[in-house]
């Protein structure tokens, strides 16, 4: 599970250039005083003549057809008085709407003329009237959209990364984000990672007040379902007990009009007739308003397990979309079932892994706005389960995102708030995993003093584990050969090659075949410890046996991790073992 990208401060390779953003659809944002449902709208690029020039920030201009009169324009004294209440200059306003686009890949040059013709009534384009308005509600404190500065509505800028206000407004920005996934998923892999999006979804995850209910459908919890056809409290004969799991029938079953004719049993007057085909299709094919079941929530554990073992196997992009299609379609009407407060919390729990396992393989394939999306969400889910842990878990895979992406700073704090959001009493194991990923972020700032204490102390509360104690299913991963791999990847961000080979090597030793991944990329973190020692040959072999397992997989990340010990390389380029392996790596493709 070790997921930093290759390279350490001094070593990591230059990101890609940000690709625009896509134009996504989404609805218009709902009043200020609530949080947007809109899932997935990724911010603009602006349209043609809406960066400055015509229509947007340069010469006046409307967009009408040559020749036609220009429709008058009215001032905007909304945006005059929030512009007075801030005390920016015309200036300092478009200085921070093109910084706030340089955040998200868009390259605005708006100027203080830009601002004089925006007050003149002149309407922005794109998704700059949501820029404006992040803006204003970073410097005010309070949400905004560009409707209260009266620009045009859209989609506001952090779409998908808002912290819900409410349990349902939660399941209606997740169950957006999916259906956007299935149909829009080329799209989306184009969304920018946002690190200022990482603050207040983690702020509120730790301030946050508890969900006081969650229940759905009918007041009294979770009452016996009700019968089909029948109102709620109305009296009839029993109903039928529900049935077993049940496999989904196949397309021609689906099209028959009327069941053939069973079987004459011995005695029997008439023949005994399946049941109706629209009848099993009720019991198998969830509605709105189902009621969602133990063995509902059971079947959301498997899935989820199924999911994790071919991330962990065959990479992230090998059956990705397949668990975006199943929590569309399966997980999606269950929160929209009905279930009373104990089922609930469970129902949100189940959500909340599913969601952040969607967003760890989006993360793996170098989709990375979109995992930031998802982890997002899954926080949130955490929260409306009522666990403290599991939301703890979500920040760490946050943490390890951002550490991948070079953002330090902002690791260490994710790591920081998960610790301060748990309970003193937590298992020593989950201790250590949260010391440890404070580690990576400050082994990537190369901060060796903070690095080497956060490293000593995950050391000791994973030394304090006791055998049969209860830990959570998804602190489990982390044992020894995890640690040795925290510790390798560390060492070699500081540049200690000789710890980090030694810490490499044990990992390797400790951990087991299925977890195929996490042992490629302690492989090559133990090549690139080799490398910077100086033995150039077993470096090689080393890389040469994990492209190998790279070429089985479909994860950026495993490639991305050899692409960096290519670049380390460069100053041995000449020798023959680095000829031959180079060699090998074009013969695998």
């Amino acid at each position: 599970m070790s997921t930093e990208r290759p390279g350490g401060p001094a070593s990591s390779s230059p990101a890609a250039p940000p690709s625009p953003p896509p134009s996504l659809t989404a609805p218009a944002p709902p009043a200020p005083s609530s949080a947007s449902t809109s899932a997935t709208a990724a911010p603009q690029p602006p349209a043609p003549g809406s960066g400055p020039g015509p229509a947007a920030g340069g010469p006046p201009g409307t967009g009408a057809a040559p020749g036609s009169p220009a429709p008058p324009r009215t001032p905007n004294r909304q945006l005059a008085a929030l512009i007075a209440e801030a005390g920016f200059s015309h200036a300092g306003l478009a200085r921070r709407v093109d910084q706030l686009g340089l955040e998200h890949g868009l390259d605005l040059r708006y100027d203080k003329t830009s601002v004089t013709r925006w007050l003149r009534g002149q309407r922005p384009r794109g998704t700059t009237p949501a820029l404006i308005a992040e803006v204003f509600t970073r410097r005010l404190g309070r949400r905004l959209s560009a409707q209260d500065l009266g620009l045009e509505a859209c989609a506001p800028v952090y779409a998908g990364l808002e912290f819900a206000a409410s349990p349902a407004e939660a399941v209606d920005i997740v169950a957006g984000l999916w259906r956007k996934d299935t149909g829009s998923y080329a799209e989306l892999r184009k969304i920018a990672f946002t690190p200022a999006g990482l603050v207040v979804p983690s702020r509120d995850w730790l301030i946050g007040r508890p969900d006081e209910r969650v229940a759905r459908g009918e007041p009294g919890a979770d009452a016996p379902p009700a019968v089909p056809g029948r109102a709620p409290g109305e009296a009839g004969p029993p109903a039928a007990a529900p049935p077993g799991p049940v496999l989904r029938l196949p397309e021609q079953v689906r099209g028959q009009s009327r069941p053939p004719a069973g079987p004459v049993l011995p005695g029997a007057r008439r023949p005994v007739t399946a049941a109706r085909p629209s009848r099993i299709l009720d019991r198998v094919e969830r509605g709105p308003g189902q009621r969602v079941t133990p063995g509902d929530i059971a079947a959301l554990r498997s899935v989820a397990d199924l999911f994790r073992t071919l991330d962990q196997a065959y990479g992230g992009g090998h059956a990705r979309q397949a668990l975006v299609r199943y929590l569309e379609h399966e997980l999606e009407p269950m929160l929209r079932g009905s279930y009373g407060e104990q089922t609930g919390r469970r129902l949100f729990s189940a959500a909340a892994d599913l969601t952040r396992l969607a967003g760890w393989t989006a993360y793996d394939i170098a989709a990375h706005g979109l995992a930031q999306r998802y982890f997002v969400q899954a926080l949130r889910l955490a929260q409306a389960a009522g666990d403290r842990g599991y939301g703890s878990y979500v920040l760490v895979s946050m943490s390890r995102q951002a550490v991948y992406l070079g953002h330090g700073r902002e690791a260490v704090q994710l790591a920081r708030v998960a610790q301060q959001g748990m309970a003193s009493t937590v298992p020593p194991v989950v201790q250590a995993l949260l010391h440890a990923v404070e580690a990576r972020g400050h082994g990537l700032l190369g901060e060796v003093r903070s690095c080497t204490a956060a490293l000593a102390r995950a050391e000791r509360a994973l030394e304090g584990t006791r055998s049969g104690e209860d830990v959570p299913p998804w602190a489990r991963f982390f044992d020894e050969a995890q640690l040795a791999d925290e510790f390798g990847h560390c060492h070699r961000d500081l540049q200690q090659f000789r710890a980090a080979a030694r810490h490499a090597e044990r990992s390797l030793q400790l951990r087991g075949p299925g977890q195929a991944r996490s042992r490629l990329f302690c492989r090559v973190v133990l090549a690139c410890a080799r490398l910077g020692l100086g033995d150039v040959e077993n470096a090689c072999q080393l890389a040469a046996e994990a492209a190998a397992q790279a070429a089985e997989m479909r994860s950026v990340r495993a490639h991305e991790y050899l692409q960096d010990f290519e670049r380390r390389l460069e100053p041995f380029r000449d020798a023959a073992p680095v000829r031959a392996y180079r060699e090998k790596v074009a013969a695998l493709g």
